[in-house]
C-alpha cells in the first residue's frame, strides 16, 4: 500500500504531498490522530505496535494511533483508524481533547488527540498490533517511569499532556 499524506507548514496548512517514506525520511511536517480509548471502570486500553512497523515497533502506544491521509481531516481520520485498527465503530467524532504541535516525539507530526469510552468487543489488525491491554492510570504511570523505552516517544507526550490537563485524576 502506498500512503499519500498532506505536507504542512508550522501553522498546519498543507503546502505539498509526498508519501508516507518521502515524508519520514524527509522529516517533513504532518499530521497524525490518538484515541485513547477508557473503559467504564477508567481503564485504558494501550497497544503494543506490531514489530513489523516502521516507526517505534514493538513500543507501548496509544490506543490507536495514525497517519492522517492526503486530503482527509483529523476527525475522519480517528474514525477511520479506530475501525482498521481495533475493529471499533465509531459512531460520530469522538472527544477532542487537545492538539499537539508537531515535535521530535510526534516524529514532527501535528496530533490530535481525542478520547472514547468503550469495551469492545475489540479485533485488531495483527499487521499493525501485536497486542492490547487494559491498564489502570497508576499502571501506565508506573510503567512510563520504570520502563520508558518500552512506550512511543508520541505516547509518552500524549499520556504526560492528558496528566497534566486532568490534574493526575484521569
Amino acid at each position: 500500500m502506498h500512503e499519500i499524506f498532506d505536507i504542512v507548514d508550522v501553522e498546519d496548512k498543507v503546502i505539498g504531498r509526498a508519501s508516507r517514506e518521502e515524508v519520514h525520511r524527509q522529516g517533513f511536517l504532518h499530521r497524525s490522530t490518538h484515541l485513547l480509548v477508557f473503559d467504564d471502570k477508567g481503564r485504558v486500553l494501550l497497544q503494543k505496535r506490531s514489530i513489523e512497523k516502521d516507526t517505534f515497533p514493538g513500543k507501548w502506544d496509544s490506543s490507536v494511533s495514525g497517519h492522517v491521509d492526503s486530503g482527509e481531516h483529523y476527525d475522519e481520520c480517528i474514525v477511520r483508524e479506530a475501525k482498521e485498527e481495533i475493529g471499533l465503530d465509531l459512531e460520530g467524532v469522538p472527544e477532542k481533547l487537545f492538539k499537539i504541535e508537531a515535535c521530535e516525539q510526534t516524529a514532527q507530526e501535528f496530533t490530535w488527540v481525542y478520547r472514547t469510552i468503550s469495551t469492545g468487543p475489540f479485533s485488531f489488525d495483527k499487521n499493525e498490533i501485536s497486542e492490547i491491554r487494559w491498564n489502570t492510570s497508576d499502571e501506565v504511570r508506573r510503567l512510563l517511569a520504570l520502563d520508558p523505552e518500552s512506550f512511543s516517544p508520541a505516547f509518552a507526550l500524549v499520556w504526560s499532556i492528558l496528566e497534566e490537563s486532568a490534574g493526575q485524576t484521569t
